[in-house]
């Protein structure tokens, strides 16, 4: 019989601590151990039970989930999921954690007290499942840095030349002067954060192109995912906005809750359009809708990069752009990934060009646009 995931719950609430026991009891393959209501508690808690997961709250007295998540992974390093409220701090400290080491997080429906939570049941349970199976070390490596890189490891797949994966299958004069050159679309999910930081510290301030970029995350938390990275990066990032035309050497998240999709207007601008449709396997935003929004625009040269993510979203997207000319598509090696989901679904399809550890990413996408 399979030993259950052993769970510890932190929360300075003892309403919340029962509730998101409860919850999580639910499911036979997990069992609560401890609770404890401060960061300090979870500490000695997690040396007494040695537990295969943590949720850990935000927002606590005496030791907080942000203080506690720096000597969880210091001294007992182990996967964590982080409850927040929906705060301005509880999502800034939340884009913090998972930058710190935090596998995932589950946001608090209506505050720090959320009578309510029943209503992420499914995804508390799931995200709990997901980070027991994550290989701590992969939260703990810090990638070395991509500046200053002379050389490059890369797998070439779909027996492609060096040459052909680099220069892609469009000549450089037919892009149109005066328009943007280049548009990258990005999809991640599970890690992407820390992911994105990464890549995009290892681009220039005067990046040649436009990325727009999918990361799965809830309302609220994408824009402080995008001021966070903004403050870190040499190019612009922001938080997309509808009917916003692309500019050089900018990066366009998407809001939570919104798909994202890139059209183009007659005079050849290219502009972000959201919409509330359905969520498209259970994703809004859909790194596949964005994928797919490229696959009907033939000028600028279109390139595609795919990241650390449970599940396969993207993989349907990046078959509609092979069909269309995509220029270059790279994906995270599994060695960097926190979860190789969605990586591998596109390897395994056959859409991808390159396949390259993170730190190399923003190298490998360099080169290619210089070709």
């Amino acid at each position: 019989m399979t030993q259950p995931i052993r769970v510890i719950v932190i929360d300075d609430s003892a309403f919340m601590r029962k509730v998101i026991g409860d919850l999580l009891e639910q499911d036979s393959a997990i069992q609560v151990v401890a609770k404890g209501r401060n960061g300090s508690e979870a500490i000695e808690l997690i040396r007494k039970w040695s537990p295969d997961v943590v949720t850990l709250d935000v927002e606590m007295p005496v030791m907080n989930g942000l203080e506690a998540l720096e000597k969880i992974m210091k001294e007992t390093p182990l996967p964590v999921v982080m409850l927040s409220s929906l705060t301005q701090q509880g999502t800034n400290e939340t884009i913090r954690a998972l930058e710190m080491g935090a596998v995932d997080f589950v946001p608090k429906p209506s505050g720090a007290i959320s009578l309510d939570l029943h209503r992420v049941e499914t995804e508390l349970i799931e995200k709990v499942k997901a980070a027991a199976r994550i290989k701590i070390s992969r939260l703990l490596r810090t990638p070395p840095s991509a500046a200053g890189k002379r050389s490059l490891s890369y797998t070439s797949v779909n027996n492609k030349t060096t040459d052909e994966v680099w220069r892609g299958k469009m000549p450089v004069g037919e892009m149109r002067k005066g328009k943007i050159e280049n548009v990258v679309a990005v999809g991640t999910s599970t890690g992407g954060p820390k992911a994105l930081q990464v890549f995009l510290k290892g681009l220039p301030q005067d990046f040649n192109g436009s990325l727009v970029i999918v990361q799965h995350m809830p309302p609220g938390f994408t824009k402080s995912l995008a001021q966070r990275l903004n403050s870190l990066c040499q190019i612009e990032v922001s938080e997309a906005e509808d009917n916003q035309t692309l500019q050089s050497g900018h990066a366009y998240i998407a809001p939570g809750n919104y798909h994202m999709e890139v059209k183009q207007r007659a005079d050849g601008e290219l502009y972000i359009s959201l919409n509330q449709e359905q969520p498209r396997g259970g994703h809004r935003p859909s790194v596949d809708r964005l994928f797919e929004s490229l696959s009907h625009i033939r000028h600028p040269a279109k390139y595609a990069i795919i990241m650390t993510g449970m599940g396969s979203d993207g993989t349907a997207g990046l078959k509609k752009l092979k069909e269309t000319g995509v220029r270059t598509v790279i994906a995270e090696d599994e060695s960097t990934c926190v979860v190789f989901g969605m990586p591998r679904a596109a390897i395994q399809a056959g859409t991808v060009d390159i396949v390259a550890p993170l730190h190399e990413i923003s190298a490998q996408l360099m080169r290619c646009l210089h070709c």
